[in-house]
């Protein structure tokens, strides 16, 4: 097993959102469910409790920089930029942070303003990542997204005269209605807003969502294989390396924090429902790997605010027999795979274990063959799960 620890991430939950997506499978609530308007967020209450809720992690992190930040959602862009001073300044005087950490804001057109961004900025955030998903009327509307595609463009304009130089663009595909044409128009249309990142991804129709309970019409299967095959040329060819399924970055632009996630390294949450990864010997001397998860729903967690419970939902060991699948479930996202030696390190497992299970994954063509290295071929990155279910196997 690896002897020292992995580099430490921070993830920061926003719960909130203007109007909560037929889509979206993701902790979010409509502000008027828990009786606040946008305009009317307990900004100063959601402080002391994420602070709070920081504080009873601590131990697990104690003398450990923290790399990058991410702050999602919900819509963390309804929130103030005052009110993320004050956090950041907070969470650094409670932990030190790398000198080129990384600190991603999702933001969604129609939510922000050329003052906020500036102040975002300001606060110490240095990352945008843009919710646009779409740049075409129909299918924004199908999406109940309230930005209209110019309003996308004006966000990207607002942001670069605020000062951001690193920005992700989200879009989506294989979206009700769309055209492959349509499609390409998309990113032809984020192309031009020459973001450094990319996030494209196909429309999947979660459970627990209202598309799931009311599927929208979706293109054709030949339809959606078009688009995939058609987007991602037209992505290598502006210069976009694909570096991990959905992800997309220009050099020197990839999102180093959910690099840790798909590392495996480890990560605290803070805030409603997020969860969190951490590392750390026992009291035995042993090597233990913990997840642990905080209370859902926004109002319930507001009320843990001191507390003697904390905010913990939950928590779990690892076992060693799920480090593989925890393990290769993250890291074959990535294009170009991980080596053996990485496998062995996190796994516990030797690398000939492995390799006896490789053999059927070869044979499918879902694996590179590369020596010394675990790698998913373009066909093993489209069906993953398979991959991962014969690496998995006992």
């Amino acid at each position: 097993m690896v002897d020292t620890l992995p580099p430490l991430s921070l993830y920061i939950h926003t719960p909130w959102c203007v109007r909560k997506c037929p889509y979206c499978d993701f902790n979010s609530h409509e502000p008027g469910t828990h009786g606040f308007t946008p305009r009317e967020l307990p900004e100063t209450a959601y402080l002391d409790a994420l602070l709070q809720d920081l504080d009873g992690d601590l131990a697990l992190a104690a003398g450990r920089e923290i790399r990058t930040i991410f702050i999602g959602g919900g819509t963390p862009s309804l929130l103030s930029p005052q009110f993320y001073a004050r956090l950041l300044t907070a969470i650094k005087a409670r932990l030190p942070f790398a000198n080129d950490i990384e600190i991603t804001l999702e933001a969604n057109p129609g939510t922000t303003e050329q003052e906020r961004f500036i102040g975002y900025r300001e606060a110490g955030i240095n990352r945008l990542s843009l919710g646009i998903q779409s740049f075409h009327p129909a299918q924004l509307h199908a999406l109940g997204r309230i930005h209209s595609g110019q309003e996308a463009v004006t966000a990207v304009a607002q942001a670069r005269q605020a000062g951001f130089a690193n920005i992700n663009i989200d879009l989506m595909h294989g979206l009700p209605e769309q055209t492959p044409q349509l499609a390409m128009d998309d990113i032809e249309q984020a192309l031009a807003l020459k973001p450094e990142h990319l996030s494209w991804y196909q429309l999947t129709l979660e459970p627990n969502t209202a598309f799931h309970s009311n599927p929208p019409l979706l293109p054709e299967e030949e339809a959606l294989w078009d688009i995939q095959d058609s987007g991602h040329q037209r992505l290598e060819r502006a210069g976009f390396e694909r570096y991990e399924i959905s992800a997309y970055a220009t050099a020197g632009y990839q999102s180093r924090h959910n690099l840790n996630y798909w590392q495996f390294g480890d990560y605290l949450g803070i805030g409603a429902g997020a969860h969190g990864k951490l590392s750390h010997i026992d009291q035995h001397g042993e090597w233990c790997i913990e997840r642990r998860w905080k209370t859902r729903q926004p109002d319930a967690y507001l009320k843990r605010i001191n507390d003697l419970r904390g905010f913990i939902a939950g928590k779990q060991l690892i076992k060693w027999s799920e480090l593989p699948l925890e393990f290769a479930m993250n890291a074959l996202r990535l294009t170009q795979g991980v080596s053996l030696d990485t496998w062995a390190a996190n796994t516990g497992q030797r690398d000939a274990m492995l390799l006896t299970r490789l053999q059927s994954a070869q044979q499918k063509g879902l694996l590179m063959q590369m020596p010394e290295k675990l790698r998913a071929s373009p066909q093993g990155l489209l069906f993953l799960n398979e991959l991962l279910a014969l690496i998995s196997d006992d």
